[in-house]
């Protein structure tokens, strides 16, 4: 039992913590660290030097192929490795919000729902989870009901999520997000509008106006890009849908 509940607790630490702070840790920095906490799990020791011997059907070796087909643009094959990683290490469900993306961009919506769900009970003040979980619950069903079932959240003041929500929750508005977004230093500036954009897209696409969710996906995947795991979404979104070369 005291070994479940460190795996348990392990696993959203480093998982939560390398990679939903994506705000400002690139993906060359979050992978490594969720590889070597996966790692650890599996062996059930706290040891640096065994990290780097991984064998191929290890839930760190599975959940870097999970993400690694991920930013491919292959969510089918991403899906299936975070099922795999899922039966090997089935305490960390609760805390992979990546598969959650995944499986939005496999077209397995209600899926998604249940996965962002569980996710809500690791991390309640994560405000990314409602805006997936919106999504998940908008194509599966209707945005009206995507509203009313809209999950709450917990403090998260990262800019422009709070405006984000808003705008998904019917209260708030695009312009709202964008004024938000262009705040703060140059850096921060073109962070914001990474995910503003983001956001604004995976809104539009939901309710239907694809022209204006194009528009912003590649005002997220190109002007303002970033090297972090949600700036990289945008770029995964744009050559699922043929916007993007998959090269690119």
């Amino acid at each position: 039992m005291a070994m479940k509940i460190l795996t348990r607790i392990a696993c959203f630490h480093i998982l939560q913590g390398c990679a939903r702070n994506s705000f400002r840790m690139s993906l060359c920095s979050f992978v490594p660290k969720a590889i070597g906490c996966l790692l650890l799990l599996s062996l059930g020791v706290v040891s640096n030097a065994a990290a780097h011997e991984q064998k191929s059907d290890s839930p760190a070796r599975v959940f870097e192929n999970a993400v690694n087909f991920f930013f491919d643009g292959e969510p089918d094959a991403s899906v299936d490795a975070f099922d795999h990683l899922i039966e090997l290490q089935p305490d960390c469900q609760p805390s992979l919000w990546q598969r959650g993306l995944a499986l939005y961009y496999a077209g397995q919506y209600e899926t998604g729902r249940q996965q962002f769900e569980l996710h809500k009970t690791v991390n309640p003040n994560d405000v990314e989870n409602p805006a997936w979980h919106y999504l998940c619950v908008a194509r599966a069903t209707s945005p009206d009901n995507a509203r009313r079932n809209m999950l709450t959240v917990g403090r998260d003041s990262r800019v422009p999520m709070k405006q984000i929500l808003s705008l998904y929750k019917g209260e708030g508005s695009k312009e709202e997000v964008l004024s938000n977004a262009a705040q703060g230093s140059a850096q921060q500036q073109r962070n914001q509008l990474c995910y503003a954009h983001l956001y604004l897209g995976l809104f539009a696409e939901a309710n239907g106006d694809h022209k204006d969710a194009k528009y912003h996906i590649l005002k997220a995947a190109g002007p303002y890009s970033m090297d972090h795991y949600m700036g990289r979404v945008a770029k995964v979104h744009a050559r699922v849908r043929g916007w993007l070369p998959l090269s690119e």
